[in-house]
């Protein structure tokens, strides 16, 4: 791993002379070692590269990554935190499974969530900010067969329309729950045509502003089925 700079001199002690020691530029650092493997594992969750119950062994990954075990458990319990993996007593670190019960828990508080949010929007009249270009990324990224990019740009569609409410207290508990959207979102990928994720938020956006108290529930309930179903082969 690189080792901080330190500070060295010209070869001239201070006080010889009347010379002073010369500081070398301590350079900015970057992003820190534990985000850097995080991040790396993170994107093999979220490609479906990493399947659901994959160990994540700290000493594979200080292997993999080149860093010590105490940079990898960081590193893990980063992800746990994100909901990514999930820590077990006696069977240690696995890729996160959102088995039936956990996927119907994080639908039924975003869908209390959300509809809060849309029905405060709809009651402002207010179109909200940066959900357009959201879509328009959307239907890029998709286009393209950037996957990571499709996660990121479903992500901002929906918090933009929770944003546009104004209630920073609803934004926040919804953020916290990024990580679990985006492993849900990998789970129900096989689904979805090409193009179909766009078409369908296009529409949800529409109609969601007009009745969020029927749309949002809709909309969720349709992802879990379509989740449940394929795993169940039908």
């Amino acid at each position: 791993m690189p080792r901080p700079a330190r500070d060295v001199n010209d070869g001239s002690a201070s006080g010889r002379g009347g010379t002073h020691p010369r500081r070398r530029e301590v350079p900015t650092p970057g992003p820190r070692t534990a985000d850097a493997v995080a991040a790396a594992v993170r994107a093999g969750i979220l490609s479906g590269e990493l399947a659901p119950g994959t160990p994540l062994r700290e000493e594979e990954l200080s292997a993999a990554h080149g860093v010590s075990r105490h940079t990898a458990r960081t590193a893990l319990a980063t992800l746990t935190a994100e909901r990514l993996a999930t820590a077990e007593p006696y069977r240690g670190v696995r890729v996160s499974l959102l088995d039936d019960d956990a996927l119907v828990a994080l639908q039924q508080l975003r869908c209390a969530l959300e509809t809060e949010a849309l029905r405060i929007v709809r009651d402002r009249g207010i179109r909200p900010s940066g959900v357009d270009t959201a879509l328009g990324d959307l239907a890029a990224a998709e286009a393209a067969g950037d996957w990571a990019g499709t996660l990121d740009a479903h992500a901002r569609v929906h918090l933009a329309l929770v944003e546009a409410s104004g209630s920073p207290r609803i934004a926040e508990e919804y953020r916290r729950l990024d990580g679990e959207m985006r492993l849900l979102l990998t789970h129900v990928r096989p689904a979805y045509a090409h193009g179909a994720l766009t078409a369908e938020h296009r529409a949800y956006v529409e109609e969601s502003l007009r009745d969020p108290e029927r749309v949002v529930r809709a909309h969720l309930e349709h992802s879990t089925r379509a989740i449940i179903d394929g795993r169940s082969g039908r």
